[in-house]
């Protein structure tokens, strides 16, 4: 019973075919092959014609390279106090821009509340040169929270980012999921809604090694080249990327696989309502479900070769757990059995 992440979950079979595949032979190398063509051909086809893809080795350089993207002196990029890039990425946003600050900007539900957002901008302002400058704004879809932004939420973002003359980087590193949910197309999700750059996560949802930094506004294109190739995210045989997008996305893979890791959620936090021992902190959107327990019911579900994280109590739980109980995060995937959401249902009972 792997509830620990999606990160844990191994690779698809149709995804390990496509790097068998083209592993034999020479092909041009730095993203050049025909491999890597078809696959940029496919995310064009998703996020738009004037759409510019840059495969990386993981969600944070995604991440950090897109802040490098549209750094300024002094700068200040605003994300949800919860957010991986500020909570969990080491500094590396900061270490990629050379000093630029990730502000905290706090929202129920691990979303950014726009009027906070508003008020956190306005402690910026333009001509007070020691306090620096706002640089942009970053949502995660899905959130740490495992809640989705809606499109009529995330246009409100952008509005805010339009006003204050702020690029929108999406951090999808769960992106198939959150899609899913909301039953749209990328683009609908990301260029119609006022997002700038995304970077897209296939890892989570069962690639090998796959992540990609999707630039929508050629005005923060230009220079990316360079950045990747500095941060040493320019893989030489980057075939072995391509192939994994490529499978990815042929036949709606990503999708059908987002959908089973979603459904398992709901299965595990439909059994989770039902349950006596256990109960939900909030309704899940994607593929994460949060958990209140007594620690001595977790300790148990683990000695049961049950795998899941204690996770901090967001400051909206405040008051609403009793002091011996705890937050714990369970992570469903693409490849979460129903036997092991029905063993998990058994040990809890």
């Amino acid at each position: 019973m792997f509830f620990g992440s999606d990160n844990w979950a191994g690779a698809s079979p149709a995804i390990s075919a496509a790097i068998l595949q083209h592993s034999t032979g020479f092909v041009p190398a730095y993203g050049v092959s025909d491999i890597d063509k078809a696959a940029q051909i496919r995310l064009r086809a998703l996020f738009g014609e004037q759409s510019e893809s840059f495969f990386v080795a993981t969600g944070t350089a995604a991440n950090s390279l897109a802040l490098a993207a549209v750094n300024r002196p002094g700068g200040v990029t605003f994300c949800h106090s919860h957010a991986h890039v500020i909570a969990d990425e080491c500094g590396a946003p900061e270490y990629f821009t050379g000093g630029a600050r990730l502000c905290p900007v706090e929202g129920d539900l691990g979303k950014i509340d726009p009027d906070s957002l508003e008020a956190a901008i306005a402690r910026y302002p333009a001509a007070f040169v020691h306090g620096g400058q706002p640089m942009a704004v970053t949502i995660t879809q899905a959130s740490e929270a495992g809640t989705v932004y809606s499109l009529a939420e995330i246009q409100a973002i952008s509005a805010i980012c339009r006003k204050n003359g702020l690029p929108l980087h999406m951090d999808g590193a769960r992106f198939a999921n959150a899609l899913v949910t909301l039953g749209c197309s990328p683009a609908e999700m990301t260029l119609e809604c006022g997002v700038d750059l995304v970077s897209f996560g296939g890892t989570k949802n069962g690639c090998w090694c796959a992540e990609a930094l999707i630039v929508l506004n050629p005005e923060y294109g230009g220079q990316m080249p360079f950045l990747r190739k500095r941060a040493a995210q320019l893989f030489s045989k980057s075939r072995f990327i391509a192939a994994q997008f490529d499978a990815y996305l042929k036949d709606d893979l990503w999708l059908e696989m987002a959908r089973h890791a979603n459904s398992m959620a709901d299965q595990l936090a439909a059994h989770t309502r039902k349950s006596g021992k256990a109960r939900l902190g909030w309704e899940p959107q994607a593929n994460e479900v949060f958990i209140v327990m007594q620690q001595e019911t977790a300790e148990l579900l683990k000695t049961h070769g049950a795998m899941f994280y204690p996770w901090p109590m967001p400051h909206f739980m405040a008051g609403k757990t009793d002091r011996d109980e705890t937050l714990y995060r369970f992570v469903t995937s693409f490849a979460t059995a129903t036997d092991e959401i029905d063993r998990f249902t058994e040990l809890v009972a």
